[in-house]
C-alpha cells in the first residue's frame, strides 16, 4: 500500500491522553486507535456504566469517520477491550442499539487495566472510506 499517511484528531472528540492521533488514513484505509467513552465537552467519562461508555465511543467513531469521508457502515473490524467480561452483555446491548444490523468483524478482549482512569472499556477500529 502506497500513499501519504494522514493523521488527525477531529474537533468534538476526546483529546488523546498520550502522544498520538486518533486517526491514521492512507488511501481508502482508516484506522482509529483506542478510544474511551469520554464526553469531549466535559472531559469526563460519559457515565459509570459500560452502556454509556460504549455509546460515547460509537458516537466518537461516527464523528471521526465522518471527518475522513467514511461512516459506521464502512467499518471492517472493531476491537473491544473490556476491564471486566461481566460487562460484555451490557456493552453488546448498547453496541446493537447504535450499530443496528451492521455486524463488522469484532474481537472482545479482557484487559487488566486501561490508561483512562475509570474507563470500563476502550475500542479501536479499522474502516474504509467511501468511494
Amino acid at each position: 500500500m502506497t500513499g501519504i499517511i494522514q493523521f488527525s484528531t477531529p474537533p468534538n472528540t476526546m483529546n488523546p491522553i498520550g502522544p498520538y492521533s486518533h486517526i491514521a488514513k492512507v488511501g481508502h484505509f482508516i484506522t482509529i486507535g483506542a478510544v474511551a467513552g469520554v464526553d469531549p465537552v466535559t472531559g469526563r467519562l460519559a457515565g459509570p456504566s459500560a452502556a454509556a461508555q460504549t455509546l460515547q465511543i460509537l458516537d466518537a467513531f461516527e464523528i471521526m469517520l465522518n471527518s475522513v469521508g467514511s461512516d459506521l457502515a464502512h467499518v471492517v473490524h472493531i476491537n473491544v477491550f473490556l476491564k471486566d467480561m461481566r460487562d460484555f452483555d451490557e456493552m453488546n446491548t448498547a453496541y446493537v442499539s447504535k450499530m443496528g444490523a451492521r455486524k463488522p468483524a469484532r474481537t472482545a478482549i479482557s484487559v487488566v487495566d486501561l490508561p483512562k482512569s475509570g474507563a470500563l472499556l476502550t475500542m479501536n477500529l479499522t474502516a474504509v472510506s467511501e468511494g
